[in-house]
């Protein structure tokens, strides 16, 4: 039986050696690089001004849809005042999109199945709200940590909940997607390792193989939404603080 977890080895596939530094390209690189490719030809085929029409087609609803679910997260989770951040967060939610899709490719990588491709991004997006946040409000970014309308006595436990909780955002942001990422590839090899055991009598885990990458890519497009959901939510808080109210961002 094959073993379900050789796909996750980062392999070189040009070796590059700079100063004892391994700068190899690897199929973890060519994946990340087939994904931003995506993006681009995706987002310049499908919304060049010559193919943009008072009646969209296919291809330009589709896009138009992603569009409009990542501006709707936006707004129900920020407000007006998180347009400016749009193109942050549609970024983000298109290049986990195309990252989780693109292992689903055979013989294609799945660098998002990797803690370390995963928790990048999230430090990408934490370090980015944590910068916002001290921008708009300075030191005032500090009283996320103390929501007012707490009793002193409190502060002392409240305090340190909050910060352990704020600091642990990269962790959870990345395990959650590396973890489904990675049992969905290794179940799906599993099943596939059945198909080569019994052969011409494997007409059942071919069916379940099936099923399987039709449940994976729905897992690939909702991981996609949670982690943008997740750093909307978050958003708000760098925006709004604990203090906002639902008028202000009305």
């Amino acid at each position: 039986m094959l073993d379900p977890l050789h796909q996750f080895v980062v392999s070189p596939l040009l070796e590059v050696n700079v100063g004892g530094v391994d700068l190899s390209f690897t199929n973890s690189s060519l994946a990340v690089l087939a994904s931003l490719c995506l993006m681009v030809i995706m987002s310049a085929v499908c919304m060049s001004r010559s193919r943009i029409g008072v009646v969209p087609d296919r291809r330009q609803a589709f896009v138009e849809m992603m569009y409009a679910l990542v501006a709707g997260l936006i707004e129900a989770n920020v407000g007006q005042r998180g347009c400016p951040y749009f193109p942050f967060v549609f970024s983000i939610f298109l290049f986990v999109l195309f990252g989780n899709l693109v292992g689903l490719v055979p013989y294609m990588f799945t660098f998002t199945s990797h803690i370390i491709a995963t928790f990048t991004i999230a430090m990408i997006v934490f370090l980015f709200i944590t910068i916002l946040g001290f921008v708009l409000h300075g030191m005032k970014f500090f009283t996320l940590f103390a929501p007012s309308g707490v009793p002193k006595f409190l502060l002392p436990l409240l305090i340190p909940v909050e910060m352990i909780s704020y600091l642990t955002r990269p962790i959870s942001l990345s395990v959650r997607l590396f973890a489904n990422m990675m049992a969905g590839h290794t179940m799906m090899k599993v099943f596939a390792g059945f198909v080569s055991m019994v052969g011409a009598f494997g007409v059942a885990p071919i069916v379940v193989n099936v099923v399987l990458t039709a449940f994976e890519v729905v897992v690939a497009a909702l991981q996609a939404y949670i982690f943008t959901i997740l750093t909307c939510v978050y958003l708000s808080d760098a925006v709004h603080l604990h203090s906002a109210s639902m008028e202000e961002k009305e």
